[in-house]
């Protein structure tokens, strides 16, 4: 009855939706930069005195810093969330992100100030990290505690548009300065344009982000006394009560996240480099799937509220532990089309998975400290599955000359979210406003 009530509260979900989608597209802009920066030109650039391995793994290991960053930030955004409110947090996470993203694009490189140069790059990615670790939870929690209990999949699949949202947006900024710079150009400064004009960007997601309103489960769960003592500290609290939930949250994105990065990141990497192709074939092989990987996630989130995001994502786990196994054999092939299937397919399976996340792991929590437990889990997550999955592609690469190992590992980190998502129960006819551990609903047969 609760989310009942809630539902019908003069909320203009559309406006919410949009809001947290543009938020999100512009934050997952801002990290995806960065991967495409990492795996073109901060080697060169600021690791000069290193071979071209080394400096390849030092710039892949600065990209890794923005996911140990990323629970920093859960704790920190998802505490004051929790105590504060989702709306006023979400602000903070985006004026985070995107100071730090222009910053990078006004950097001098090792040429110019030495070792000060990766130490100033660092340090920033460690912000954009801390940003981006308060800003998935939030929205999710925006966009699903507005939603009616019987959309939730659906208005939290709109936050995992933004990763496609970002992706092609960053993509497309690279491949336009691709095509209209020469190489000297480009490496000179036209890499540095797309991290400057993401401050255009923030300035549009503040503009929608001001416009709505809290979320009303967080306003009801403020005048509750014994919640009220809870969210004091809410990551202690949602560690000691909900400790099963956030460690198979957290392993349920293992694979998402790093079989994930290792396509968009690390794939530039070895496609150019190992494979001898243009680059330009990558990006738009890339940038053609996420259409896919958009319909994807919607029609996932849509199936999730009704059979179950349980049964959902165990189907695509499943899909993407056959489909880790052939994705470098068809990648090694060469040729055009079965590499354009081969990043199709796997981020068509990647967007199944992520559709029903953001309801998935909201209804896992009590209200006093979802913020805390959903960014906890998914945020640990990343930093155990896309944190170390570039180095560690480019690592086993290296070991033997050939995908072997590195298909061996994302076969391997798809098995443990399989897992993870069989150790959960199911959770789409959850009430919002009930605490599941009081009330659980029983596990899927």
């Amino acid at each position: 009855m609760a989310d009942a009530a809630i539902a019908k509260r003069p909320t203009n979900l559309r406006r919410i939706a949009a809001a947290c989608m543009a938020g999100t597209t512009i934050e997952w802009y801002d990290f995806y930069l960065y991967g495409l920066a990492a795996a073109l030109v901060f080697g060169p650039q600021f690791f000069t005195a290193m071979s071209p391995f080394v400096a390849t793994l030092a710039s892949f290991a600065t990209f890794a810093v923005g996911f140990i960053a990323r629970p920093v930030g859960g704790i920190i955004f998802g505490h004051f969330g929790d105590r504060l409110g989702r709306k006023s947090v979400l602000v903070w996470s985006l004026l985070l992100m995107g100071g730090s993203t222009f910053a990078i694009g006004l950097l001098p490189t090792y040429e110019h100030i030495g070792v000060w140069a990766p130490i100033l790059l660092v340090t920033l990615r460690f912000l954009q990290g801390v940003g981006l670790g308060g800003e998935w939870g939030g929205a999710a929690l925006m966009a699903v505690e507005h939603a009616p209990s019987n959309k939730r999949g659906l208005y939290g699949s709109f936050i995992s548009l933004g990763i496609p949202a970002g992706l092609v947006l960053s993509n497309a900024a690279f491949l336009i300065l691709d095509q209209v710079t020469t190489n000297d150009v480009f490496n000179s400064w036209g890499w540095r344009v797309p991290f400057l004009a993401s401050v255009l960007l923030v300035f549009v997601g503040l503009w929608v982000r001001l416009s709505v309103e809290e979320s009303p489960l967080f306003e009801q769960a403020q005048k509750k006394q014994q919640e009220e003592r809870d969210r004091r500290l809410p990551v202690i609290t949602v560690l000691r009560r909900y400790p099963k939930e956030v460690t198979l949250a957290a392993g349920t994105y293992i694979a998402n996240s790093g079989v994930g990065y290792i396509v968009i990141v690390y794939l530039l990497t070895y496609a150019t480099s190992v494979l001898k192709l243009p680059r330009q074939q990558i990006l738009m092989s890339i940038l053609a799937s996420m259409a896919v990987m958009a319909t994807a996630m919607v029609v996932s989130a849509i199936v999730s509220d009704r059979i179950g995001r349980r049964t959902v994502s165990i189907a695509a786990s499943i899909a993407l532990v056959i489909w880790s196994a052939v994705f470098f054999p068809l990648m090694d092939t060469g040729n055009t089309w079965l590499i354009l299937l081969a990043i199709t397919v796997m981020n068509g399976i990647t967007g199944t998975l992520f559709g029903p996340q953001a309801a998935l792991f909201s209804e896992l929590f009590g209200t006093s400290v979802r913020y805390s437990g959903v960014t906890l889990g998914y945020q640990v997550g990343a930093l155990l599955g896309g944190a170390i999955a570039p180095t560690i592609a480019a690592t086993l690469y290296e070991v033997n000359e050939t995908s072997t190992l590195i298909t061996v590992y994302m076969v391997g980190v798809s098995v443990i979210s399989l897992l993870s998502f069989l150790g959960l129960a199911e959770t789409h006819r959850r009430s919002l406003a009930e605490d599941p551990q009081a009330a659980k609903a029983p596990q899927a047969a």
